[in-house]
């Protein structure tokens, strides 16, 4: 049966864009009791809210085509909707039954996309990206992270382009010095997440501390179970990926790198974002559209991300 409210939330194509919108979705949980929830998503977005409460319906939309959109319409057409939240800024929503419509606008240039989301609500605060886990979801990321002491150190060093991606051999070096013996982290343990392509990458990010207390995750977990184990994390690493964002609505103290893309706009909300000496601006000017094989974020060193992290982990320990 459908609750008092039943409300529709048509989620972003792109998992890290659908993740970043994720606290408004759970605001609305959180505050409007009454309601149920159905949800609209891509093959990689919807399996992001499965443990969303009072779920009532998952649609998966298979291909971005207008035969799918009209079938969904066929699907969702006889609901007398309380309200609809599109996130895509489609028409669909607007050819539905309903009682109220929030539609999220175009991108406002220097707008965090966690803030655009918020604002589609006309929410008077920004909550921040949150995502919800099943006791199923905390029990398979849980049987794959051993019992052990210490701080866990997360890194996902996996990116969707090459042109986002930091040399792995960085990124084992400032975990080096954070799990050394005179490190902030010392005695912990490396987590490593991301897809089974980042296998190549993991490799030589484990080399930065001893096996034993090396954590391997990628491509073991969704990203809902991997957003689910990153909840144990005492510090992320990651660039511009979906790695980052789910870290981020895990609520995992994060820090990401970023190069050819804004950090004002996509950094991990809450978190800290270093970058190299070029701005987005200088970058295009080597890469127009921001789609060649280059690796742009070479000029990153990797100590000035580690006086990063260390400053990060002194903050929190001061206020904790």
């Amino acid at each position: 049966m459908l609750g008092r409210f039943p409300i529709l939330w048509i989620a972003e194509a792109a998992p890290d864009e659908a993740v970043m919108s994720s606290g408004a979705l759970a605001y609305l949980v959180d505050t409007m009791k009454g309601s149920d929830f159905t949800v609209v998503g891509s093959p990689e977005s919807a399996p992001l809210f499965a443990d969303l409460p009072r779920l009532r319906k998952l649609h998966v939309l298979e291909r971005d085509s207008r035969l799918d959109w009209i079938s969904l319409w066929n699907t969702l057409r006889d609901t007398p909707w309380g309200l609809i939240v599109d996130m895509r800024g489609g028409s669909i929503s607007a050819r539905l039954r309903r009682q109220k419509r929030a539609v999220r606008g175009e991108p406002e240039p220097g707008l965090h996309a966690v803030e655009q989301a918020a604002r589609a609500l006309q929410l008077e605060e920004t909550p921040a990206p949150r995502l919800f886990f099943s006791s199923e979801t905390l029990a398979a990321a849980d049987a794959l992270i051993p019992k052990g002491e210490g701080p866990i150190l997360a890194i996902a060093p996996g990116a969707s382009w090459i042109g986002k991606r930091w040399p792995a051999e960085r990124y084992a070096k400032v975990a080096t010095a954070l799990l050394g013996a005179d490190g902030p982290m010392a005695g912990g343990r490396l987590m490593i997440v991301g897809a089974e392509a980042d296998r190549e990458d993991a490799y030589t990010i484990r080399f930065a501390t001893k096996r034993e207390r090396v954590i391997e995750l990628e491509g073991r977990l969704s990203p809902l179970q991997t957003a689910a184990a990153l909840r144990r994390a005492d510090l992320f690493l990651g660039s511009d990926s979906l790695w980052t964002q789910l870290a981020v609505a895990a609520g995992a103290p994060s820090l990401a790198v970023f190069g050819p893309s804004d950090e004002t706009t996509r950094g991990p909300w809450g978190g800290v974002s270093v970058r190299g000496p070029r701005s987005v601006e200088e970058l295009r000017g080597i890469d127009p559209n921001l789609d060649q094989q280059i690796q742009h974020m070479m000029d990153l060193q990797a100590d000035r991300v580690l006086r990063a992290a260390r400053k990060l982990l002194a903050e929190r320990a001061a206020a904790a």
